[in-house]
């Protein structure tokens, strides 16, 4: 897959793990697209690279935090 495929498929990914967003999806959105916009003049393949290698981590941090915020539900209501 080409960079601007991988960087508009990270965009997306990104875009849908912010429905849960605990501030509203419009905050999550907004703050992802001026992030994105703000490299947009990026032209490096290596610098590009980097940045996606970045969204990856940033996309996994995010999932760990929902999986730990599910933990927590289940654990509350199932405590004894």
């Amino acid at each position: 897959m080409s960079q601007k495929g991988r960087v508009i498929d990270l965009y997306k990914t990104l875009l849908h793990l912010g429905k849960d967003w605990p501030k509203g999806y419009d905050f999550f959105r907004d703050r992802l697209k001026k992030a994105f916009l703000k490299n947009k003049d990026v032209s490096d393949p290596e610098q590009i690279e980097k940045m996606i290698k970045h969204g990856e981590y940033v996309k996994k941090e995010i999932e760990a935090l929902y999986m730990l915020k599910k933990y927590r539900t289940l654990k509350r209501r199932y405590e004894l």
